[in-house]
């Protein structure tokens, strides 16, 4: 085995990556060129994994991608399967020990290096899609080993804060969101008063175990998650004096404003504004969609609920995690060409405008960019280039779903001190951190 070091280029958390390199026996040499002549002639069946965000918020899309294929490849018979992202790694795992993955799979920009690392992915010729050579960086890194590229970026995800400006023009006086935390947390005091007749009422609904925001404040303090050391290992770096402060300021956010269970994590948290519940909460672009949607929120607050930059601690912008989805094929699929044009039809630059439209960040700076000066987008495409992103490390895929700092941050606020539970963070992530998942 052989030691690589990569380049993450993330802005506030740039990190070196060191990651050990497997044999990736059994995956094809195919760059995933169709080697039919007369596509008419193709056969068989390709399964797609899509997560059910696409049949929530773009379903349109799907069809219009899977008619494409169909009229192409009519002798191919395509499976379509939706996926949640609480169990999807659980169900690809099993599905891969079996011998039964699915032939494209959909991962989140977090997934994917464990299953580079596996062997599970086949290479992809970047140059055959779309787009590529503006692909958003921080997304292409996570598809890029050894100077290949084995999955495709689907899309981009950067979080904002998500208001009702018609609360906070009723309690402050003005329907825009403030620019700095402390004008913030004035407005925020100034509406806890006007609804203190609700007890369920949050100011801000700021999830207690929500570590994507939670490593923001962090991120806007100078720390960092882990850090890859001379040794040429990761190890935890939660219980640095600076990751420290990052996370007292989250607990203290969540404790002062969210006025809901401290448990519950940020899954559908846009249903406490859809329900009156809140005046601002911290989320993806379009979570604020389903606030306002017919069958998930009120669509009376269409024109209320609005978006905008969330300050940080420090006088700028909080930093954002640059989250987003890859499309792979997968290593063993016995359809590799069909799998990659299915994928280079979904990425294409008019499904990827398609997003676009919908105010889904796209893969690609070129269909980004108009993103940048369209209000219901702005606040989220400018916050790309100075985001953050999670190690780059073998075993991160473990440290993600044992929930170390998830767990973290619900013991801190069911009382256990941020010194101890930070110490006992780094611990449990420097057990697998360093491992191949």
């Amino acid at each position: 085995m052989k030691k690589r070091q990569l380049m993450s280029t993330l802005g506030i958390m740039a990190l070196a990556v060191g990651l050990t390199a497997c044999s990736s026996s059994g995956s094809p040499s195919s760059d995933g060129k169709s080697s039919s002549a007369d596509p008419k002639a193709a056969s068989g069946t390709v399964t797609v994994w899509l997560m059910d965000d696409a049949q929530k918020n773009w379903p349109d899309l799907v069809q219009r991608v899977n008619d494409e294929f169909a009229a192409k490849y009519p002798g191919v018979t395509l499976k379509l399967v939706y996926q949640g992202w609480a169990d999807k790694v659980t169900k690809l795992d099993k599905a891969l020990a079996d011998g039964n993955a699915p032939d494209v799979v959909e991962l989140g920009n977090t997934e994917t290096m464990k299953y580079v690392l596996s062997g599970a992915l086949a290479p992809v010729d970047r140059t055959t899609f779309d787009n590529s050579d503006s692909w958003i960086k921080a997304l292409a890194n996570t598809c890029t080993y050894q100077d290949k590229l084995w999955c495709v970026p689907y899309y981009a995800g950067a979080r904002v804060a998500i208001y009702n400006s018609a609360t906070f023009q009723q309690a402050t006086g003005s329907a825009d969101f403030p620019k700095t935390e402390a004008d913030l947390t004035t407005a925020l005091d100034k509406i806890a008063e006007k609804n203190k007749a609700d007890k369920t009422f949050s100011p801000l609904y700021l999830p207690g175990p929500y570590w994507y925001a939670a490593m923001s404040y962090v991120a806007a303090y100078g720390g960092s998650i882990a850090k890859f050391d001379s040794s040429g290992n990761w190890h935890g770096t939660l219980h640095d004096a600076k990751s420290q402060q990052g996370i007292s300021h989250f607990v203290d956010l969540v404790r002062k404003y969210n006025k809901g269970d401290l448990t519950l994590n940020e899954q559908n948290q846009y249903e406490a504004m859809a329900r009156g519940h809140a005046a601002s909460f911290y989320g993806n672009g379009y979570e604020s969609a389903s606030v306002t949607a017919p069958v998930t929120g009120d669509p009376s607050l269409k024109d209320a609920v609005k978006q905008a930059t969330m300050p940080g601690p420090d006088g700028k912008p909080l930093p954002t995690f640059i989250g987003g989805s890859d499309l792979a094929v997968t290593a063993k699929s016995s359809q590799v060409a069909l799998a990659t044009d299915w994928v280079r039809m979904f990425t294409s630059g008019k499904s990827e405008q398609a997003l676009a439209d919908k105010d889904i960040l796209p893969n690609n700076l070129t269909q980004l960019n108009p993103l940048k000066n369209k209000p219901t987008t702005a606040a989220a495409a400018n916050a790309v280039p100075d985001a953050w992103f999670t190690p780059l490390a073998p075993g991160w895929g473990a440290v993600e779903k044992q929930k170390i700092i998830p767990d973290m941050l619900t013991a801190i606020l069911k009382g256990k001190p941020v010194d101890q539970a930070t110490k006992d963070a780094d611990a449990a992530i420097d057990q697998l951190i360093n491992n191949q998942s």
